[in-house]
């Protein structure tokens, strides 16, 4: 399936819009990964545990978008836009929302 985050395909036509699909992931993160980011804050750097999680989420986020775009018969999804919000106390969930528009395209 073709996904962009740009409103159409070069080279390719929009023949149906299906409408608006949605994939969203909540993450928690645990003690163990707080605590080797806490370490990364505290000496400099980035922190892999946090960028892993936020990746594996984004791209479970794209996957469920696209699940629910072949589920109405589109074969592309244009339009994307990723948004990422902190929840829970102390901010410890992650939310990460994919969302296009599901297209028929030739």
């Amino acid at each position: 399936m073709l996904v962009t985050t740009t409103p159409n395909i070069e080279g390719r036509r929009i023949v149906e819009y299906r409408g608006i699909v949605f994939g969203e992931v909540i993450s928690g993160v645990n003690f163990i990964k707080d605590f080797t980011a806490s370490l990364s804050d505290f000496f400099g750097g980035r922190s892999g545990t946090y960028e892993g999680e936020l990746i594996e989420a984004r791209e479970m986020a794209i996957d469920e978008m696209v699940k629910r775009a072949n589920a109405i018969g589109a074969n592309a999804v244009v339009g994307v836009d990723i948004d990422y919000e902190v929840l829970g106390q102390n901010g410890s969930m992650l939310m990460v929302t994919a969302s296009g528009t599901a297209v028929v395209v030739e």
